[in-house]
């Protein structure tokens, strides 16, 4: 799975100093503990430069071994006379044969070394008899001093790999807070809010970006209240003589029996598109107010009484179980909802069987059962559709407008919620709208 932008921002930020640092710590360790030790070693030979010189002086004084003795510096430190009349030595007990066997041959030399597992820095001189002087000096304090110093170069490494990634992520943040902004218009305006814009921006080249998307946001909604506009006005000079025409439809269909034969077949075939018309002019008008209308103020609503109100209004054969569930709506749309979920049902499937309201958790459910041939799936979102009414003989007859389910979804969106269809068993469909309920019931 490809990372997000602010992801790869705060990586990069983060493995960046991390790098850096890096770097930077293994210098420092390199450079700091060399030095260190090269100073040791300098420091050590230049005393034993200085011990030599004494034990020369002394190799055939009986006071040799008190001599060696107050020349060992610490309570790990150890000196080693090796000469051909035996061995003589002060301080920590040491064999010969734990150290290095060039460095006791062939003197003079240094080396670090582990004496019953402690550092230790030997120090051979030769001395004069063929004899050879070795110091051993404990580094146990330097290498707590490298354990200090490398503890503190590792965790302030891994603390600036922090530090660049809430850098990178505090950074990314901010540099991509016009970009989710922008993605956030947009979604509303795909969502039917045509009134989303960017707030002015103080950057000059976000305010260009800002300035452009508004004004294509702009346009945008005065085309389509234009062309809201254009179908209220025509749907509203349509239907005068719409109703003047299924006034006179309906007096012609009372004379159905004098007209037999193909003229009856006709006024038949003219009565019923009259009717799927004025049905037609009608829905435009609603999506019209839809278009251009503001939601209206929201009002608390037992919508089980609601429910229960518009099914006894023309489909009071059709069983109810609805409880007690309050939300904030608008009355006129959900009664418009719930009736054209029942239309529907009537047109498409022989009527509704069953309306059911419940709640689950935090939203109410609406659920409209029919027992018709259902909805093929390829078609569940294609049927919220304006002006689409699926394939013919797919479900019960094509003589509505196609509008009444695009209603449907208008005004639940409207109501932050949603609507779809799916299938019943053992066969029909069930179309569920969800809604927003409030807490207390």
């Amino acid at each position: 799975m490809r990372l997000t932008l602010r992801c790869r921002l705060t990586l990069s930020f983060g493995l960046g100093l991390l790098v850096v640092t890096s770097v930077l710590a293994f210098a420092t360790w390199n450079l700091a503990s060399g030095s260190m030790l090269r100073q040791r070693e300098a420091s050590a030979s230049r005393q034993a430069e200085v011990n030599v010189r004494l034990v020369e002086r002394s190799l055939s004084s009986p006071a040799l071994g008190e001599l060696l003795t107050g020349l060992v510096t610490g309570p790990d430190s150890s000196i080693l006379l090796l000469s051909p009349h035996g061995l003589v030595r002060a301080g920590r007990e040491v064999e010969p044969s734990q150290l290095p066997a060039g460095l006791v041959r062939h003197p003079p030399g240094t080396e670090r070394v582990t004496v019953d597992g402690l550092p230790m820095l030997a120090v051979a001189r030769p001395v004069a008899g063929d004899a050879v002087y070795v110091e051993l000096v404990g580094l146990q304090q330097l290498e707590r001093t490298f354990a200090v110093l490398s503890a503190v170069l590792i965790a302030g490494t891994i603390g600036s790999a922090l530090l660049g990634a809430a850098l990178g992520s505090w950074a990314s943040k901010r540099a991509l807070r016009p970009l989710a902004e922008l993605s956030c218009a947009a979604g509303r305006i795909a969502g039917g809010d045509l009134h989303a814009r960017l707030p002015d921006q103080d950057d000059p080249d976000l305010a260009a970006l800002a300035a452009k998307f508004n004004s294509t946001a702009h346009a945008l909604e005065q085309r389509a209240l234009r062309d809201a506009r254009f179908a209220s006005d025509v749907s509203h000079e349509l239907r005068s003589p719409l109703t003047t025409m299924v006034n006179a439809g309906a007096v012609l269909r009372r004379r159905r029996e004098h007209l037999p034969g193909t003229a009856g077949t006709a006024l038949e075939l003219l009565t019923s598109e009259v009717d799927r018309f004025a049905r037609m002019v009608v829905d435009l008008l609603e999506i019209s107010r839809a278009d251009q209308t503001d939601d209206c103020e929201p009002e608390e609503l037992d919508l089980g009484a609601l429910v229960r109100n518009v099914v006894a209004t023309r489909w009071s054969a059709v069983p109810v179980e609805a409880g007690p569930v309050r939300v904030l709506g608008d009355r006129r749309r959900l009664d418009r909802v719930l009736a054209n979920l029942l239309e529907n049902a009537e047109r498409h499937a022989g009527g509704a069987i069953s309306v059911a309201l419940s709640r689950h958790g935090s939203r109410a459910r609406i659920e409209v059962e029919d027992d018709g041939p259902g909805v093929p799936e390829a078609l569940r979102d294609q049927v919220f559709e304006r002006f689409a009414r699926g394939r013919p003989g797919s479900r019960g007859d094509d003589s509505g407008s196609g509008l009444g389910l695009a209603l449907v979804r208008e005004h639940v969106h409207r109501h932050h919620g949603r609507v779809w269809v799916e299938d019943r068993f053992p066969r029909g469909a069930r179309f569920v709208v969800e809604l927003p309920a409030l807490t207390k019931s």
